[in-house]
């Protein structure tokens, strides 16, 4: 496939033909857990169910943190392409593989002997804890593939090619659905044959991802060898934020969640169920927030503001205009939608009524993901870290929870609205007045000095 150089060209085209696939992958991710859920819970049981999603929780925060250190892949390498430097992108591509491929292996180790206590630390009911701990344990031996295949994803994006990812992934999802229920019931491994599809599936994806980077040269990829000093300080300083940014949003989302479990199991099932469309809703924000970070990072290091601005306006608009879309059929067919997960009456009423409030304030979080996305391409790791404190634990739990005391439940939809609406105010000002444009991600190659903001 193509990589694109997006320095050049009409915006509009670069903006769809680049989102698209990557709203896809996300769409295929989704549906990856969704597909383990469904085996498990109709094949094995209730428990197994309860065991898989205890589970999910951990693997959830560490690909969240998966997730953050590839915004500082995509970040540093789309920069390095925008320069047009090889020799550059080679060298940072080996002391990504290097750093990652030590974090996968060490966290590897750590999750599966400490998989117990983990668990207990969560409240694993005892009744669950065999199989929550089989599932886990296999996960965690199996942790590589998914650093693997999400990194190289990433690095393709950078590179200006969205599509192969897609394909990759696509891979993973389907092998991982058939061999679901071969495993589990043909084979007799119960959890255990559910987290070995899993991780077969994702071993896959990872090795042939590999081959289409070595075999069409698509990525420079090299012996491994220790990295330089300054590569690593870079590597760290703009992958560690963006790792905790992640971990920021996860934490933020159970302290959300805690607000929402005071009102009952009606209140939380019909929650869950919304957040599914939600998940679904956000598709071309995500998407469009990962193409922005590649496009405009590319256009910073070549020095192209111009187009830096224009693609931020063009993706605003697009972002309006697709958010808007969705949030217009979600709000006329909202209770169709939450009665796809869930049937009890009280849990249909109160996921209705969220799902309405809430749907037309998504625009505005759209629009976080556009303008912070821009941002983080220059290399403003910490300042977007920032940002997502002061919208998680400033604004949507305070305010949450403020107008769930003052409202009822009816207050849960309100504050998160309200929340969404003034942080986009917070992501535009930074965009507008901040420093984030000084920002210079590389050591000079002569004075050996890094500039930075």
């Amino acid at each position: 496939m193509k990589q694109q150089n997006f320095t050049s060209g009409s915006i509009w085209r670069q903006l769809i033909t680049f989102s698209a696939p990557i709203m896809a992958t996300n769409l295929l991710q989704i549906s990856y857990q969704f597909i383990d859920s469904l085996w498990v819970g109709n094949l094995i049981g209730a428990d197994a169910l309860g065991a898989v999603a205890v589970s999910s929780t951990v693997i959830f925060t560490v690909l969240s943190f998966i997730i953050g250190i590839n915004n500082a892949t995509l970040t540093i390498l789309s920069q390095l392409k925008g320069k047009e430097d090889p020799a550059g992108l080679r060298s940072h591509v080996n002391a990504f593989t290097v750093i990652l491929g030590m974090m996968a292996i060490i966290l590897g180790v750590v999750g599966f002997v400490f998989t117990e206590n983990i668990l207990r630390v969560l409240g694993t009911p005892d009744a669950m804890m065999a199989d929550a701990s089989s599932y886990l344990k296999i996960n965690f031996l199996g942790i590589l593939f998914l650093f693997g295949y999400n990194f190289i994803a990433t690095v393709f994006r950078a590179l200006g090619n969205s599509k192969t990812p897609l394909r990759f992934v696509m891979i993973a999802v389907v092998l991982n659905a058939v061999l679901d229920p071969l495993f589990i019931y043909v084979f007799k491994w119960g959890i255990q044959g559910a987290a070995y599809a899993t991780i077969f599936a994702q071993g896959t994806a990872f090795i042939y991802g590999l081959f289409i980077s070595l075999h069409h040269k698509q990525i420079p990829f090299s012996v491994p060898s220790i990295p330089r000093k300054e590569e690593v300080s870079l590597i760290l300083g703009q992958g560690i934020p963006s790792g905790l940014q992640m971990m920021v949003i996860s934490a933020g989302s159970a302290a959300i969640m805690s607000v929402v479990t005071a009102f009952g199991s009606g209140t939380v099932a019909g929650f869950g169920a919304a957040q599914r469309l939600e998940s679904i809703i956000m598709l071309p924000a995500s998407a469009l927030g990962t193409a922005v970070n590649s496009m405009a990072g590319q256009n910073i290091a070549a020095g192209k503001w111009d187009r830096v601005h224009k693609i931020t306006l063009y993706a605003t608009l697009l972002n309006l205009g697709a958010m808007l879309v969705a949030s217009t059929s979600i709000f006329l067919l909202a209770s169709l939608g939450i009665r796809l997960f869930i049937s009890d009456a009280e849990a249909v009423k109160f996921g209705t009524e969220y799902i309405k409030l809430v749907a037309f304030f998504f625009p505005f979080l759209g629009f976080n993901f556009v303008w912070n996305g821009v941002v983080r391409a220059s290399g403003a790791a910490v300042q977007v870290l920032v940002l997502n404190i002061i919208s998680f634990w400033l604004l949507r739990y305070p305010l949450t929870f403020l107008f769930s005391n003052i409202l009822g439940e009816k207050g849960i939809a309100l504050g998160m609205g309200v929340s969404f609406f003034i942080s986009s105010f917070f992501a535009f000002g930074y965009y507008q007045f901040g420093k984030w444009r000084k920002k210079d991600l590389f050591v000079d190659r002569e004075n050996k000095k890094s500039v930075n903001a």
